[in-house]
């Protein structure tokens, strides 16, 4: 089965008389298990790309299939419902609730769900990632580095099939990026998640299997990474 099947995706944003089309006629699959990077400069399309995937935001036109179901035919609450259960998500500013301990931060998709295994999991996760002796911590007494772990961590508490990651290294050192790269493609080997990454670090981008480059909302290329 396909993670993804994208079909001639467009998207265009319109404020009065000016519209802004942001992508066209993008088109592609993404087998489960795989990993994928969308490159390109500021402006080109990437978080657009992203979002619509995940099913955060609706097409101009074309389709969106995640793991064979049809995106567009749902509604704002299936669609909802499909995140919760098949998506997970890692984004540039972390996006932890600073009131709540690292600990809580990883439980809370599980609590919404109301399964009771949500303390155990997320402890389970932390050790994972290694912040196990930093659960007790609220985001402000962690480093960055630190806080995107809790967010992978988070992340991954659903147990997802699809994890989408924007930008997840843009806020963080050479040093600590380096780490947090190699944690993302060790949990998507471990797990067999799909692992689709917007990014415009190009060593990044490299560690995945394939590399999709956008220019002005185009693909231009689309390449198999033979060194992955």
């Amino acid at each position: 089965m396909d993670a993804l099947r994208i079909d001639g995706l467009t998207k265009t944003y319109t404020n009065g008389r000016h519209s802004l089309k942001v992508l066209q006629d993008v088109s592609f699959t993404l087998a489960e298990g795989d990993s994928c990077s969308i490159v390109g400069p500021s402006g080109s399309g990437k978080t657009t790309l992203l979002g619509l995937c995940a099913g955060l935001d609706g097409p101009s036109s074309g389709t969106v299939n995640l793991l064979d179901i049809p995106l567009g035919a749902l509604t704002e609450d299936e669609r909802a419902a499909a995140r919760n259960k098949y998506i997970g998500f890692v984004f540039q500013n972390f996006q932890l609730i600073p009131t709540l301990t690292a600990l809580e931060n990883v439980m809370v998709p599980l609590e919404l769900r109301g399964d009771q295994s949500a303390s155990s999991d997320a402890v389970s996760l932390l050790d994972r990632v290694g912040l196990a002796d930093r659960a007790d911590h609220y985001p402000a007494q962690l480093s960055g580095g630190e806080q995107q772990r809790v967010a992978i961590a988070r992340a991954f508490i659903n147990r997802p099939r699809v994890l989408f990651a924007d930008e997840p290294t843009g806020n963080l050192d050479a040093d600590t990026s380096g780490k947090i790269e190699n944690l993302l493609f060790k949990l998507n080997r471990e797990t067999g998640v799909t692992l689709m990454v917007a990014t415009h670090d190009m060593h990044l981008a490299e560690k995945t299997g394939r590399i999709i480059h956008l220019q002005g909302g185009v693909v231009v290329s689309d390449t198999r990474n033979g060194s992955v």
